[in-house]
């Protein structure tokens, strides 16, 4: 084999080594460049999942919020009226019957108005809004509750809406600045009311003024039949059992008849002869009763002397 011949060979030797590398190298440049491209795709995926996992933001006049919202101004209200009268009957040492506070705020009628975003949705999705929210109430209840405000020496209601920027229309209390919070938790929409509303707080106090003066009415009722029963018995104990009295019927006087007059007979002939004697017998001197002859006998000691007038 000639020179020439060795070195062509040796150079296609090289050039296929090199060949080699390059393909090689090609292969390593392109593996690098899919990895690459999936963990790309990886990531934006991985970001749009962590997007989707956020809650989305629930507007504050939805209807389902809405209805959440008037639940949880109702469970409150109970709540806190319940805790009140409580506290009223333990100071008046009234006992007050089951459920009769459930029964006077279920009549409390409340509303939501004019519902609006107060604070953008934070990281967690709760959305804080403000709302108008009245309640109405009863017109008896706040009579009551007024009168039980006046006799324990406490502010008006008048003063304490005032204070409270709480206004008054007839019977219905309304607080235009409401704050409650919304959002989603687990899939489900929930509604929380934010601190304490002063709107709350009064109208669970006149709830329990209400009740509290049922029961004190309902008290002075019932001991007041039994301070009449008591006297009853006491007077029935004590007073004689009388019997009915018997009425005669009286007959009605007759009126006196005249006397007749009385008959003159005329005397007749030996009435007239009889009344001549009786007369003329008259009228001759009665002469003197002769006394009779005692019998002399000496053995007689007693003498009996008849007379026409007397016996001795």
């Amino acid at each position: 084999m000639s020179v020439a011949n060795i070195s062509l060979s040796k150079w296609h030797k090289v050039a296929g080594i090199g060949l080699i590398c390059g393909l090689a190298l090609a292969g390593c440049d392109r593996s690098d460049k899919e990895d690459a491209s999936e963990q790309a795709e990886l990531t934006e995926q991985e970001t749009v999942d962590t997007e989707n996992s956020v809650a989305p933001a629930i507007s504050c006049d939805d209807p389902m919020v809405q209805d959440r919202l008037k639940s949880a101004l109702k469970n409150t209200l109970n709540q806190q009226a319940q805790s009140l009268a409580a506290n009223y009957a333990n100071d008046a040492e009234i006992s007050l019957a089951s459920g009769v506070v459930s029964e006077k705020t279920n009549g409390v009628v409340i509303d939501v108005q004019n519902a609006a975003i107060l604070q953008q949705a934070n990281e967690n999705g709760m959305t804080t809004c403000q709302a108008s929210v009245s309640m109405t109430l009863p017109s008896e209840d706040l009579y009551q509750a007024s009168q039980v405000q006046a006799a324990n020496n406490q502010p008006s209601l008048q003063s304490r809406l005032a204070q409270d920027n709480i206004r008054i229309n007839n019977n219905m209390l309304v607080d235009d600045a409401f704050t409650y919070i919304v959002g989603t938790q687990g899939g489900q929409v929930r509604t929380r009311i934010a601190g304490q509303p002063a709107l709350i707080t009064v109208v669970a106090d006149v709830m329990a003024g209400s009740v509290l003066k049922n029961a004190m009415d309902e008290q002075r009722v019932q001991r007041a039949a039994e301070r009449r029963a008591t006297q009853n018995n006491d007077t029935t104990q004590t007073a004689p059992i009388r019997q009915p009295r018997t009425v005669t019927p009286v007959e009605p006087i007759r009126p006196t008849e005249p006397t007749p007059p009385p008959t003159i007979n005329k005397p007749t002939e030996s009435q007239n002869g009889s009344t001549s004697n009786s007369q003329a017998a008259a009228a001759e001197p009665s002469k003197p009763a002769t006394p009779k002859a005692v019998p002399k006998d000496e053995s007689i000691d007693m003498v009996i002397v008849e007379d026409d007038s007397a016996t001795y």
